[in-house]
């Protein structure tokens, strides 16, 4: 699948993957900041944003997808910086296909199986038929009764947009994302092929998703694999600390030695 990106910068290449019901939009003032140092490269993956929807969504097809852009754009190998379901992809490509991969950042996510993943906002969204809809304050009334959560419900609302025949929709695609939402949380193939490879894993503070005890078992896998919490942060830790978050980040992809061309 040709996906969807923007490209900014200069540099070693950098993809940056977005989360579930996520988009490249939701990347764009750090993207500008990592563009800096590195081309970076703003993906929309399969089912997302102004990427191609399809019925099939599981993340060996994501994979395949970063593998054609890859040979499309003419890169050897990249370093890939993935967020929640990002993250996932970034690893499963990565232990496919290691030699394609530089160094790896996993923000807010551990290998393990995630059960039951998202499936509260599964449930909201599918209260909403945007056949009925006229403005985004229709759609935004549906979730207040099923969503607490402020911020989750901002996030999806991002997500609607005009069609060219004056209808609202969303840009992500919800039936193949209900229809396929387990494989979203499934276990990342084994990471032991990775054993050469610097993992930068990064955690909020005050999020769940990836623990201590994940960490020991990621290890005993990847020896380079290293763990910086961010405080005051949950699980959208680019958006809670962006300037902590960058600075962790780049102390990683730029360790001493390292040279940007």
């Amino acid at each position: 699948m040709k996906l969807a990106f923007r490209k900014i910068g200069n540099g070693r290449p950098l993809f940056i993957l977005h989360g579930l019901f996520g988009s490249s939009d939701n990347w764009q003032t750090l993207g500008k900041k990592f563009a800096g140092n590195f081309t970076v490269f703003l993906i929309d993956l399969r089912n997302h944003g102004r990427s191609p929807h399809s019925d099939e969504f599981s993340y060996r097809l994501m994979s395949e997808d970063l593998s054609e852009l890859m040979e499309d754009e003419g890169i050897e190998k990249t370093t890939i910086l993935g967020h929640s379901m990002g993250g996932k992809a970034a690893m499963y490509f990565a232990a496919l296909k290691p030699e394609l991969v530089e160094k790896l950042v996993v923000v807010d996510i551990g290998t393990r199986e995630y059960r039951a993943t998202n499936q509260h906002v599964i449930d909201a969204l599918g209260h909403i038929d945007t056949r009925n809809l006229s403005s985004r304050k229709d759609a935004e009334e549906i979730l207040k009764k099923y969503l607490d959560d402020e911020p989750t419900r901002q996030f999806l609302l991002k997500n609607l947009y005009w069609t060219d025949d004056g209808k609202l929709n969303w840009r992500f695609n919800f039936e193949a994302i209900r229809s396929n939402i387990k494989s979203i949380g499934e276990a990342t193939p084994s990471l032991a092929t990775l054993v050469h490879t610097p993992v930068l894993f990064v955690a909020g503070e005050d999020s769940d998703y990836l623990s201590r005890g994940d960490m020991e078992y990621i290890r005993a896998l990847i020896p380079l694999a290293r763990l910086e919490i961010i405080p005051g942060a949950g699980h959208w830790v680019h958006a809670d600390q962006p300037k902590l978050f960058f600075e962790a980040v780049m102390q990683f992809l730029v360790m001493p030695g390292d040279i940007l061309i």
